[in-house]
């Protein structure tokens, strides 16, 4: 007893200095997300453990969990927040179910292109939202990418709004895309992602929307025949830490986790979008049939989309965010 009392005491004794002096012991960190193994995604996820790693010198490690592995996107990001999964990938969707000012970045076509969005999500955005991310137990480390979303069904090809009526489409349980897909007449269904595919090949539901690149990784095109680039709303995957594991982190590795993400977020930015006209290719190749509808048409039937998620958001909280989006539109 006495024995296991003294080891006790110096290893106590050893974490005080450590902490004293700055110096962390060794911490191995799980990174958990949803998207597919050959995703830009993971491969942004795997330069991020990989490069933490070497320049901490071995005192953080990183590892990933790609593919749902860790539960539904729901469940990680729950689990982040309660320290036992440490980081992870959600979109603002499914952060708004902490803060609904999250839920203003997917209002339907606000965007005029990618670099648009960055501006925004990279300045004004972030210096508002990460603020409130930590209220709830995220630290908010970067945005990295998902793209504009895309509208998939085994019906017939999509060229107007009037094309959607009836449809049944699925959507995530994000507020934003089902009222996107209702106010062009669709019957909105929510379905579990790791369900998605099931459901698309039984029938359960005519179709999805996604970016481009996750149809193509998830390979839909198998049970999809017909894509329609509407664009019709943006989300990207934001790097979020728990509050807890960052408390657990030195100020100098806190310094190097995020120059890491920020450098993660740019090879995911850059690899969606130069990959992604070479899969819409693909995606034809494997027999898709491709539209390409005026978006002007679509905007028009978004009145009711933008009343439904200012009132789950906040009309205070939409304003503020599209006059965001204003000032950081091409001169």
């Amino acid at each position: 007893m006495k024995f296991n009392t003294l080891l006790i005491r110096c290893l106590a004794l050893a974490a005080g200095l450590a902490f004293a002096t700055g110096v962390a012991a060794q911490v191995t960190l799980k990174l958990a997300h949803y998207a597919e193994a050959g995703h830009p995604a993971n491969q942004a996820a795997l330069q991020f453990s990989q490069r933490v790693e070497a320049r901490t010198k071995g005192q953080v490690k990183v590892s990933v969990y790609p593919a749902n592995a860790l539960g539904s996107p729901p469940e990680q990001l729950q689990q982040v927040k309660l320290g036992v999964i440490d980081m992870g990938l959600p979109t603002q969707g499914a952060m708004d179910k902490y803060n609904k000012a999250f839920a203003v970045v997917m209002l339907p076509f606000v965007f005029e292109d990618l670099a648009h969005a960055h501006r925004v999500l990279d300045g004004p955005a972030m210096d508002w939202l990460a603020p409130l991310a930590e209220k709830d137990g995220f630290v908010l480390l970067s945005n990295w990418e998902y793209g504009f979303r895309n509208l998939t069904n085994s019906k017939l090809p999509i060229n107007t709004p009037a094309d959607v009526k009836g449809l049944k489409v699925r959507v995530p349980p994000e507020v934003q895309l089902e009222a996107a897909m209702e106010a062009l007449g669709a019957n909105a269904t929510k379905i579990a992602f790791p369900e998605l595919y099931m459901a698309l090949s039984q029938g359960v539901v005519d179709g999805e929307e996604n970016p481009i690149a996750v149809i193509a990784h998830n390979k839909f095109y198998e049970v999809q025949k017909h894509l329609a680039l509407t664009r019709h709303a943006y989300n990207s995957m934001m790097h979020v830490i728990s509050a807890k594991t960052w408390a657990r982190l030195t100020p100098e590795q806190r310094t190097i986790v995020r120059e890491e993400s920020r450098s993660a977020g740019e090879l995911m930015r850059k690899t969606i979008a130069a990959e992604e006209d070479a899969q819409i290719v693909r995606l034809q190749t494997q027999g898709m049939q491709v539209t390409r509808p005026d978006p002007k048409l679509f905007r028009a039937a978004m009145e009711p989309a933008y009343k439904r998620i200012g009132s789950y958001a906040g009309d205070a909280n939409v304003q503020r965010f599209l006059k965001m989006v204003d000032a950081q539109r091409s001169k």
